[in-house]
């Protein structure tokens, strides 16, 4: 068997992996990228883009549908699904070719096919062998089911979800976690009679209550119908419909079933097992260095347990990358990591909820700023909030440890949020800052004003 000799072979070619090869190179190392499929991944196929490509033609439509409040007559005569999926893999497509532009000006070998890992330190590739000096494992995640669910005909996951060649009229959404609700809310703007269904309590279950709340009472106002800590016990399809039964004894009919009932790691048929990688319900072990139990083996993105975002992928592929060329970088703090659902309205968090700050503190502080004060916020027409949760009694100093918010594009927040959470900023730092008027932003900076003690637009 052929064997070729490089400071780095990466087992896949994600978020996480081409990441990693991106760093590697530029700090000097000869890197091999293995890929069986498209280079980009999950999040650039059949993830992160594709899904807010649709959300942001949902938008189009509500915005549309809704102009007659702002004193513009418009409408929606339909949901042109050709042109949306046309607009939506026209952005792929314009990704996905600077991608391999990148990749290739930084002289990293792109390998295509199925890669086996060999310990201790080479990966199999179409008869070829590629040895390494490190190797990172970096296979990424598949959509999940539940058992004996099995996925076909008129019961999809999200990548049948995004190809669909039509508006469905019903669909049931098994799910109510980030992808779930994200679907939901397109489906819904496009013009679908939408329901979620929730085993657990609440929708987006892993964040704080206050933005369940939020969001559950923003749904309820677009009619999008949710049944939560009811579980799902079976599905039977014809050829025309698809019928949902839950332990209550109610059934649903719909024409489709998304189950969004999260992703799995894709860590079985890689040789990891074989090679005594050590695993945990089928996600790679690692330690707060991301290295895996054989030496100079590393593992990151969604083959890690924890937060599942490309962004997370991105960070831990550039620390690999960087701690291998010996530059010793900081550990990643994964409650630092910024959180966004992109439904309408858009859940946007980083740090810790209320919950587990009084776990990890003792006693904390909480605030809540109603977007009803800020003057974009009823520019654009949306509700909802910013919670903040920092550590120590009212009137004592201590830092945000908790930022979540709720509202239409407060998405976009998230970058001063994730600062103020990472440097440890505490409500007099943040209140001293001064923010644009009239922004979202603002809705930040009235947000602190008030934990600090010296509210303006909000009443104390």
């Amino acid at each position: 068997m052929p064997e070729h000799n490089v400071d780095l072979v990466v087992l896949g070619g994600g978020s996480g992996g081409y990441a990693c090869a991106l760093r590697a190179a530029e700090l000097g190392l000869s890197v091999v990228l293995v890929e069986k499929d498209k280079l980009g991944g999950t999040c650039l196929h059949r993830g992160c883009i594709p899904t807010k490509a649709l959300l942001h033609a949902a938008e189009v439509a509500d915005a549309a549908r809704e102009g007659e409040q702002f004193g513009v007559r418009s409408s929606v005569a339909g949901i042109d699904m050709a042109g949306v999926n046309a607009y939506k893999d026209g952005i792929v497509g314009r990704l996905y070719k600077g991608l391999q532009g990148l990749v290739a000006s930084r002289k990293i070998q792109l390998v295509a096919g199925a890669g086996t890992f060999v310990a201790p330190s080479a990966v199999e590739v179409n008869g070829d062998r590629y040895v390494g000096r490190h190797v990172v494992l970096a296979t990424g995640s598949y959509a999940r089911s539940l058992p004996d669910l099995e996925i076909g005909g008129r019961i999809i996951t999200s990548d049948q979800a995004l190809t669909l060649d039509e508006v469905p009229r019903r669909v049931v959404v098994l799910g109510g976690g980030v992808i779930g609700v994200e679907f939901a809310s397109v489906w819904k703007s496009f013009g679908a009679e939408v329901t979620i269904v929730e085993a657990l309590p609440r929708l987006v279950p892993a964040e704080d209550e206050f933005a369940s709340k939020q969001l559950e009472r923003a749904f309820r106002r677009r009619k999008i119908a949710f049944k939560t800590g009811v579980k799902f016990t079976g599905a039977e399809q014809t050829d025309s419909q698809v019928t949902i039964s839950l332990e209550s004894g109610e059934e649903i009919e719909a024409d489709l079933l998304l189950v969004a009932v999260g992703r799995g790691p894709n860590t079985t048929g890689h040789g990891y097992e074989q090679a005594g990688v050590a695993m945990e319900r089928g996600f790679i072990q690692v330690d707060d260095r991301l290295r895996t139990n054989l030496p100079n083996v590393h593992a990151v993105g969604d083959v890690v347990a924890g937060l599942q975002l490309a962004h997370r992928g991105f960070a831990q592929g550039i620390f690999v990358a960087e701690d291998i060329a010996g530059l010793n970088p900081p550990v990643i703090d994964e409650a630092g990591i910024p959180r966004v659902t992109y439904c309408e309205p858009e859940v946007a968090s980083v740090g810790l909820t209320e919950q587990q700050a009084r776990e990890r503190h003792g006693e904390i502080q909480t605030l809540t700023y109603d977007l009803g004060g800020n003057g974009k916020s009823q520019i654009l027409r949306t509700s909802g909030a910013i919670k903040l949760v920092k550590t120590g009694a009212a009137g004592t100093p201590g830092p945000v440890v908790g930022i979540h918010m709720v509202g239409a594009r407060v998405g976009e927040l998230i970058g001063e949020a994730q600062l103020i959470y990472n440097w440890d900023a505490q409500a007099e730092d943040v209140a001293s800052l001064i923010h644009a008027h009239p922004t979202q932003n603002e809705a930040l900076g009235e947000a602190h004003l008030a934990l600090a003690g010296k509210p303006l637009h909000t009443h104390s």
